[in-house]
């Protein structure tokens, strides 16, 4: 997810299945934090399956539903965008995944989308380029700009986070599938960050291009499934993955570099069984920063909003301990969580146009952001 800088302030609360139907803003709970008590309020309720939220420069919050709708809240009422693609892969974790905002939306109204894509009897990582109608209720002109080459039937680990690069590049999240070897294999965008032009068009300076076998979308592999991504203030990519039993990782993304899974890792099989070859080996990035016990990364973002003591730090949604972890620092190391046992399975985090902390709830099904009192 990534910040945004654009004005505006809603309080809106929606309660499904009356989409249209709203009520007054009320107090949550109220939590500790290192920036002092905060409340946590909800912004929009009686999501199915929420997985990720923008913003347009109007406020118009966007909100994508795993089981395959995109939500459009605004001035007290949600509307369903039409104009999804038909083959959306639902089951297991797929199904439409991230949305994104670019930073030039206003000039034509471009909008993308992540999800998994049917692919004979498997899916696949796809992203989505359309136009939002003016009237915001449409997509139009959808088009399929990249998918990952086919292969895996399994229901898990599509990755499939949007981030804006320079230059009107994309750079897009892909797990290996649950196909562990894939992610060493740079015939195949299992476990790869891939960075495409607008168009679905190669950059030409990607590290991969002209290399024999070499799928040329491919910025840097051997990832096992990163589902957080953002660019801090200094335009470095950073993303968040899922490691096995321990091991999740926060790793600077580096043109070309290769970060080792299934070959190194500082967490272990399901089984109790070692991964690989240990945690380090020549030619292979080392984690900035990994959490032992896993914590289940999520959604991820740099923030520059309104809480002064924030200002620069990353933060990222934990599914397991229902909290966001406030990372700082150039070893990013983790210097807080803030609780959120009360909404639970954090799914994104990103900046709200008011410059607070918001975050998707997947147990609440909601939207929430995290206001200072006083």
């Amino acid at each position: 997810m990534r910040a945004l800088t654009h004005t505006g302030l809603l309080t809106l609360i929606l309660c499904q299945p009356a989409l249209a139907q709203t009520t007054a803003q009320t107090a949550g709970q109220t939590i500790d934090t290192a920036a002092g008590p905060m409340t946590v309020q909800p912004v929009v309720q009686g999501l199915d399956g929420p997985w990720a939220f923008d913003t347009l420069p109007d406020g118009t919050i966007l909100i994508t539903e795993i089981g395959g709708s995109l939500l459009s809240v605004r001035g007290g009422s949600a509307t369903r965008v039409s104009g999804l693609p038909g083959d959306i892969a639902v089951g297991g974790q797929g199904g439409l995944l991230d949305i994104l905002v670019p930073s030039d939306f206003s000039d034509d109204r471009t909008l993308f989308l992540t999800y998994a894509k049917a692919q004979g009897r498997g899916a696949g990582t796809a992203v989505y380029r359309a136009t939002l109608s003016d009237d915001g209720t449409a997509l139009e002109g959808g088009e399929v700009i990249f998918e990952m080459a086919p292969g895996d039937t399994t229901g898990r680990h599509f990755g499939s986070r949007l981030v804006e690069g320079l230059g009107d590049t994309l750079f897009v999240t892909i797990g290996e599938r649950g196909d562990r070897p894939a992610a060493q294999d740079l015939s195949r965008h299992n476990g790869s960050v891939i960075r495409i032009n607008r168009d679905g068009s190669v950059p030409s300076d990607n590290p991969f291009v002209g290399q024999d076998g070499a799928q040329p979308e491919i910025w840097s592999y051997g990832h096992r499934n990163p589902q957080g991504a953002a660019m801090d203030a200094s335009g470095q990519l950073w993303v968040n993955e899922h490691g096995a039993q321990g091991g999740d990782e926060v790793n600077r993304v580096q043109k070309g570099a290769n970060y080792g899974w299934p070959v190194i890792s500082y967490g272990r099989h399901y089984s109790g069984a070692k991964i690989g070859e240990g945690t380090a080996q020549d030619g292979m990035e080392q984690p900035v920063h990994y959490w032992d016990p896993s914590i289940a990364p999520s959604g991820m973002v740099f923030y520059d909003g309104a809480v002064s003591d924030w200002q620069g730090n990353a933060f990222v949604g934990s599914l397991k301990f229902d909290y966001i972890a406030r990372l700082a620092g150039d070893s990013m190391t983790e210097v807080e969580q803030i609780d959120l046992s009360d909404t639970g399975r954090i799914r994104d985090v990103g900046q709200g146009p008011d410059g607070l902390l918001w975050f998707l709830s997947e147990y609440e099904g909601g939207l929430y952001r995290l206001v200072p009192e006083g």
